[in-house]
């Protein structure tokens, strides 16, 4: 990375700052462009569609479909960026390299941002190549190969898309009557032209949590733990500092650095766990500030959307610890909503210690995250309590 980035702090807009590009402008893009604007730089945001989170904050905004090369080298062209941020998956990654090949800075790697995607490749990788402990699995890119994938493993299992995002196309099998309906559901969530499904043993974990490994010029910084919990794969609450013994959490650290380290580049992961009798095992990563990290916007003195941009500009990384244990809990929509508006946020607001981040999305749908609650407390289950308190009051209702 240039480290002319981090001396280039300035007026937005002015020829010396420097600028970022974000891919995907949904709810942490939004927090990104917050965070980038507090450091004086000028912010691009991009999505597939109009009034998308972060271009409500951003000084520009491009609406392109983002799997689109031409489309995407377009906009690099027209905004010559100083950064280009991957905030999604769904993105022309070939066009990224060949873009990084010409000079741009992919945060964190054109590389890194393509083989995330596969989880195929990164569970191959960390599983095989660096031999870190993983659930049972196996691949298919036909119904014969699934169903004796299925049969090997043995139900139940986990069964996914190896390219895909937020939970979409995931489903477990139980018994022999839902197999036909999860490899239809996993190939039609699938973000690759192949179809290719993995085939995950069903952990039966005593906990799940998320590791925020921060590669920087200086080394990695870790955040203290996060647990949290998911509905379909994607996620619901999560709360910091999540409770481990120190052999677990040192084996969490060295696998993480591990991943992260043969990824390669600069800026927060957000790498998945389970715990599983007392042993981790290492689940996926993302190359990005993580849904489940937005309890950091009040449990940490610098929350990961600031600990991503120093880690990307070159900025000194601080050591990193809870400076009060906190909670966050998403507000999900339930049904289609094209004008959605919210209810019960001043009800909400009464709840000691508690923030709310409504998105600001144009529509909802069932299972649509458009907001989150934050809260603090003396202890998790104290700020747990008052970000669950604070959800029930809200709803998201129709616009009238």
């Amino acid at each position: 990375m240039s480290p002319t980035h981090a001396d280039r702090l300035g007026t937005p807009g002015a020829n010396s700052s420097t600028s970022v590009l974000l891919l995907g402008s949904g709810e942490l893009g939004k927090e990104v462009v917050l965070a980038a604007q507090q450091l004086g730089i000028e912010t691009i945001a991009v999505d597939r569609y109009e009034g998308a989170p972060a271009m409500q904050a951003a000084h520009r905004s491009h609406t392109i479909d983002m799997t689109d090369a031409v489309a995407v080298r377009d906009v690099v062209s027209a905004e010559t960026p100083d950064l280009i941020v991957p905030e999604i998956e769904a993105i022309a990654t070939d066009e990224l390299e060949r873009l990084e090949d010409e000079g741009y800075d992919v945060v964190p790697t054109a590389k890194a941002t393509r083989l995330t995607m596969d989880r195929e490749w990164i569970r191959e990788f960390a599983a095989e190549d660096i031999g870190v402990p993983t659930s049972e699995y196996a691949f298919a890119d036909n119904y014969d190969a699934y169903s004796e994938a299925v049969a090997d493993i043995g139900v139940p299992v986990v069964v996914k898309p190896t390219m895909s995002s937020s939970g979409k196309g995931q489903s477990i099998v139980r018994n022999a009557d839902t197999i036909d309906n999860a490899w239809e559901a996993a190939r039609a969530g699938s973000r690759s032209d192949t179809g290719r499904v993995i085939v995950e043993e069903l952990v039966d974990f005593d906990a799940e949590f998320t590791l925020l490994t921060v590669q920087h010029a200086d080394g990695t910084t870790f955040c203290p733990p996060i647990g949290h919990t998911q509905e379909g794969g994607d996620y619901r609450t999560s709360w910091q500092p999540h409770r481990l013994t120190s052999t677990q959490l040192e084996a969490a650290q060295e696998m993480a650095q591990q991943v992260t380290a043969g990824l390669g580049g600069n800026g927060i992961f957000g790498v998945e766990f389970f715990v599983r009798d007392g042993e981790v095992l290492f689940s996926e990563l993302s190359p990005r500030p993580h849904d489940t990290g937005l309890v950091t916007l009040g449990s940490q003195q610098h929350s990961q959307f600031e600990l991503h941009l120093r880690a990307i500009l070159g900025l000194p990384v601080p050591d990193v610890t809870v400076d009060e244990p906190g909670a966050s809990a998403a507000l999900v929509a339930d049904e289609s909503i094209e004008m959605p508006a919210f209810t019960g946020v001043a009800d909400a607001l009464k709840t000691p210690a508690t923030a709310i981040r409504l998105f600001g999305k144009p529509e909802a749908y069932d299972g649509r995250r458009m907001g989150v609650v934050v809260a603090t407390g003396t202890d998790t289950e104290v700020a747990q309590g008052r970000a669950s308190d604070a959800l029930d009051q809200l709803s998201v209702v129709e616009e009238q």
